[in-house]
């Protein structure tokens, strides 16, 4: 699903497919230069050499400009040719197409150099190449099409965790911070006429900033999830619910039998749907609480975190246009082929239950 791992493939198979030589693919930016540009058939140490990726123009522009295929017997020959650096192979026969999305160019297929089965038969691409080459250029472009979205989804996803931060540490560190910086004012103001009351001040101002660094601590554990591939799931979790549990005044326990590791991206969304209903539970039940568990189910697992909570109406929640999380919660679930359910009544908590398959 990245991108470049997606370029590399279709250019890798274009190759092989037409036996070519060489074959490349541009993507090209809004500066009249190409974003990103993959090859296949040239080593690192040729491309280096080579130098800066290439701009738009001659018969590169050509490919992103207009909507047929190119197929040229020698590029070199062509008007529109403006020569390559010294290091950069020779090139004699030429394919190209656009790679589109309805009237949208994403990038352009090349091919140059097609080997000969016979070498009196001379070479060249043939029609046959040319009409393969299309159809590979429309699977390409889904596959382009799926990787862009995926990666937009996680840039969102990002940008949804980072702005979540942003409201805890706001509504939590910098609220305690306040008191803090108060509280020290206070004692400040009273060291000379009042030692006694000072003294109490200052004590106060030890709990509070021990206070901001539990908020801080659980904000930054929350930030890791890269402690998945050193650590495993389970000893994620537990590390998180040990930090929240100190941090918040509601008890927070995790149990888990242990489970087998499952897929990387099973193993992420189950940590995030957690934390999402962890971050409820604490910010908005008013639970006095929490218990996550992590148990086998199958060849999967099955995560339950359960409040003891105000509770809600879901189905009140949802015409209120109110989601707290369960919108991203289910997607996270639904997007590795896991299942998510909701239990809750007011006044009688919250369960949030979410079924993963393995791998």
């Amino acid at each position: 699903m990245e991108v470049r791992d997606v370029l590399k493939t279709i250019v890798a198979s274009a190759r092989e497919l037409l036996d070519a030589e060489y074959a490349a693919l541009g993507v090209p930016d809004d500066h009249g230069g190409f974003a990103q540009f993959v090859v296949d058939g040239v080593t690192d140490e040729q491309w280096r050499a080579i130098g800066p990726l290439p701009r738009q123009h001659g018969v590169l522009a050509a490919m992103l400009h207009k909507a047929e295929p190119e197929r040229l017997a020698d590029v070199r020959e062509d008007p529109r040719f403006g020569g390559w650096p010294d290091a950069h192979p020779e090139l004699s026969d030429f394919l190209g197409l656009p790679v589109r999305d309805g009237d949208e160019t994403l990038g352009a297929l090349f091919l140059a150099n097609k080997r000969c089965p016979r070498p009196e038969g001379g070479c060249g691409f043939t029609a046959e190449d040319e009409e393969l080459l299309g159809i590979l250029a429309q699977h390409a472009a889904i596959a382009l099409t799926n990787a862009r979205l995926y990666e937009r989804s996680r840039e969102l996803t990002i940008a949804e965790e980072r702005s979540r931060l942003a409201h805890e540490l706001h509504d939590a560190v910098s609220q305690k911070l306040f008191s803090l910086r108060l509280t020290a004012q206070a004692a400040a103001a009273l060291v000379d006429r009042d030692p006694t009351r000072a003294k109490v001040e200052l004590q106060q101002v030890a709990a509070l900033a021990a206070e901001a660094a539990d908020e801080l601590r659980a904000a930054v554990v929350e930030l890791r999830p890269a402690a998945l591939d050193e650590d495993g799931l389970v000893h994620t979790l537990r590390t998180q619910v040990q930090v929240l549990d100190r941090a918040h005044t509601a008890t927070v326990v995790f149990d888990s039998p242990g489970i087998r590791a499952l897929p990387a991206a099973q193993e992420e969304a189950v940590l995030r749907v957690a934390q999402e209903a962890l971050h409820n539970a604490l910010r908005h039940a008013d639970a006095a609480l929490v218990t996550v568990a992590l148990t086998r189910q199958g060849q999967g697992a099955r995560l339950t975190v359960t409040d003891d909570g105000r509770g809600f109406d879901p189905r009140t929640v949802r015409s209120a246009g109110r989601h707290l999380g369960l919108v991203s919660m289910r997607d996270r679930s639904a997007g590795v082929g896991g299942a998510l359910t909701v239990t809750s009544a007011p006044g009688e908590g919250t369960t949030i239950e979410m079924e993963v398959p393995g791998g």
